[in-house]
């Protein structure tokens, strides 16, 4: 059912952030903020509802596996076969094709009974799989099974708010793994929250590669610079359009501001002077965001679309992204895909690639996407963690 509710925020004495559970620090200077909560209501899906998909011109969509549950994260087998993660459910599931339908009706569960599970990739032969606290490994089979699992780390900080973490082997051969804060606005005590780390080959020991990042679900690397870029959660409970989303040029041992600074290097005022320094000062420090999107737009994972050699040329230095939706806002922004357009290594604009799910009037939504994989062939995979769907998208031939 809509909701519609209007908060005058004071913030004084943290009394904001303790009123909606978080964990703030007060600014010297009171601060009012006016905050809207709406959820469009949901819509059970049906077949019929893939009449309002939109793709670009030349593209085709298809719903290639329903019923799903909560599919979230996924990562292509060289067969052609795909791994999802369902952290409701704790369980990683294989589904293939394999009467050639282009539909995948065979699944199989790979992993059973690992809570929370969501960041996956492969390397070299393994499946690696993340959740809050634990990093864990399995050879995969010619079948597509596992076997010789493994634990690898256990350590992981907590997930508290953001406990979805996410992984990607870099081109160094090296594993990167996305910690989210514990909190919406908070300073943490455990440093290696709010980052991007990344660990030795052996899995021995990790360094914080990059910090300041309240929620970077999903990061990739450019195939033309090996830079890293992703897209960052901004902070909630502070306006409609304050702060934006950012997508960011991820640099080695740089830190983007969060919780006190934001998009290119802007000062949230709510947020208390560092120790010694101010905000403003600090803020110099930090990098700025490349490019800013709509506030609370929740983007989840983000990827580059490579030498695909079924997409257009022109797509080929491209990403994409995918926007989970808002909650808290007036008129809802997200639930869509969007490309990210690329210019000799940098981003020069965005456009819709793959959209529909939420009514023209923002009141209601049947889909909500969460992961992306991109075949070699160039066919986009997209989870739908609301309907538990999985969508192909591919080009026409």
């Amino acid at each position: 059912m809509k909701q519609s509710i209007y908060l005058s925020v004071l913030i004084l004495l943290g009394t904001a952030f303790t009123l909606f559970g978080q964990k703030g620090h007060p600014a010297k200077v009171p601060t009012t903020v006016s905050v809207s909560t709406f959820y469009p209501q949901h819509e059970d899906y049906r077949p019929s509802l893939m009449a309002r998909l939109k793709v670009p011109a030349g593209f085709k969509v298809e719903a290639i596996a329903s019923g799903l549950g909560k599919p979230r994260m996924m990562a292509l087998t060289d067969k052609g076969g795909l791994y999802v993660t369902r952290r409701d459910v704790g369980d990683v599931i294989l589904l293939q094709d394999k009467d050639g339908d282009g539909k995948m009706e065979s699944l199989t569960t790979v992993w059973a009974n690992f809570l929370g599970v969501h960041g996956i990739a492969i390397q070299d032969g393994y499946l690696y799989l993340a959740n809050s606290t634990d990093l864990r490994r399995g050879k995969i089979n010619n079948d597509g099974t596992l076997t010789d699992t493994m634990t690898l780390v256990k350590d992981l900080p907590e997930g508290a708010q953001h406990d979805n973490r996410v992984l990607n082997f870099g081109p160094d051969g090296m594993l990167y793994i996305s910690v989210g804060s514990s909190c919406n606005d908070c300073g943490e005590t455990n440093k290696e929250h709010a980052t991007i780390l990344r660990f030795s080959k052996d899995f021995s020991s990790r360094k914080i590669f990059a910090r300041g990042l309240r929620n970077t679900i999903g990061f990739d690397w450019n195939p033309m610079t090996r830079e890293m870029w992703g897209c960052d959660n901004g902070t909630d409970w502070r306006s409609d359009e304050f702060p934006p989303e950012e997508l960011n040029r991820i640099i080695e041992d740089q830190d983007y501001g969060w919780p006190r600074v934001f998009a290119k290097q802007q000062v949230d005022q709510t947020r208390e002077d560092p120790i010694g320094a101010t905000k403003e000062a600090y803020a110099k420090t930090t990098v700025p965001s490349v490019m800013e999107f709509p506030a609370h737009s929740a983007p989840i994972d983000f990827r580059f679309l490579g030498s695909a050699k079924d997409l257009p040329k022109d797509y080929q230095d491209d990403a994409l992204v995918c926007w989970h939706g808002s909650w808290n806002r007036s008129r809802p922004e997200g639930y869509k895909v969007q490309r990210i357009k690329f210019e000799n290594g940098q981003p020069i604009g965005m456009e819709d690639f793959f959209s529909g799910f939420l009514s023209p009037d923002g009141k209601t939504r049947f889909g909500r996407p969460a992961g992306l994989a991109v075949s070699a062939k160039g066919t986009i995979y997209i989870s739908d963690d609301e309907s538990g769907v999985i969508y192909a998208v591919s080009k026409i031939n």
